[in-house]
């Protein structure tokens, strides 16, 4: 595990300029290459191979279905757009007793870093935070000032409310109006077709999808081992249980939702990442833009 920028180690850096500072810099030097390469490249069309084109980009599966060379083309890296929508609800403040973060405070770090990484490249960053509305939306910009006013929004994010994920994407799917790249950063706990209706509305409207699924560990892993009272969120009661006695069915409720939001986000031509609060973030977005890299080229 990366040291300098696990969660652990970043939770004990003040302020969320810092914390993202630190990530950027711990990826650039972890890296031969920008690490964000081919980030803001989307596919656009084929034309015929010339000589001296980047063998990189020739079509294999078209060269071997047709013996015709054609090379991939993308469009204008520097005409990226890329929307934040960060999940500021109650449930995302949870913060198990060996968690450094909550998962409001990490998705808060993915989210600064991003804006940071798509502004480096010259391309443009916005930002909605969201529970049950919209709670501050940011325009996209790629102005000097863009990534303070982004971190501002997000490190004073406030919220005490439910989620409603699907009918807030329906909204934002009439709000953001150019076609650009949308990372929506949650831990979806929702209802899975109420979600996917909201993001097919926006794959409609022909923007890029990637869902960032953040769950705290005990989340997945349900390590109590005693009579505990758990603290519902977002208006569910208290309740007290044994946690031998119902962890075998938790762990299959949750890992059937993750499966049905993963299984159903792929199906739609949308990216999908489960995050961990206790993993690193270099490691998170490394195998991120490397999983984009591969897709992509």
């Amino acid at each position: 595990m990366s040291t300098l920028l696990d969660p652990q180690t970043l939770a004990k850096v003040q302020g969320l300029r810092l914390r993202a500072k630190h990530i950027v810099e711990g990826l650039i030097a972890g890296s031969h290459r920008s690490p964000h390469r081919g980030f803001s490249i989307e596919f656009a069309e084929h034309r015929d191979y010339a000589p001296g084109d980047d063998l990189r980009y020739l079509d294999w599966k078209v060269l071997g279905r047709t013996d015709k060379y054609y090379i991939k083309q993308f469009e204008d890296e520097t005409n990226l757009i890329c929307n934040l929508v960060v999940d500021v609800s109650e449930s995302m403040r949870y913060k198990s007793a060996d968690a450094a973060m909550s998962k409001l405070e990490y998705a808060q770090c993915i989210g600064a870093t991003l804006a940071w990484l798509v502004l480096q490249q010259q391309d443009a960053v916005g930002l909605v935070t969201f529970d049950e509305q919209v709670r501050s939306l940011v325009p996209p910009s790629g102005s000097p000032v863009q990534l303070q006013q982004v971190i501002d929004v997000l490190q004073t994010a406030e919220s005490k409310e439910k989620t409603q994920i699907g009918p807030l994407l329906h909204e934002l799917s009439g709000r953001l109006n150019r076609r650009g790249l949308v990372i929506v950063l949650s831990d979806f706990f929702d209802d899975v077709d109420s979600i996917m209706a909201g993001l097919k509305h926006l794959r409609f409207r022909k923007h890029d999808i990637i869902l960032m699924q953040v769950l705290d560990p005990a989340e997945l892993d349900f390590p109590f081992d005693r009579p505990t009272m758990f603290h519902g969120l977002e208006a569910f009661p208290e309740l007290m249980a044994d946690p031998i006695s119902v962890r075998k069915a938790y762990r299959e409720e949750i890992e059937a939702f993750v499966n049905d939001l993963r299984s159903k986000s792929l199906a739609n031509q949308m990216d999908y990442a489960q995050i961990r609060t206790d993993q690193p973030f270099d490691a998170v977005l490394r195998n991120f833009f490397n999983h984009r890299n591969a897709r992509l080229v």
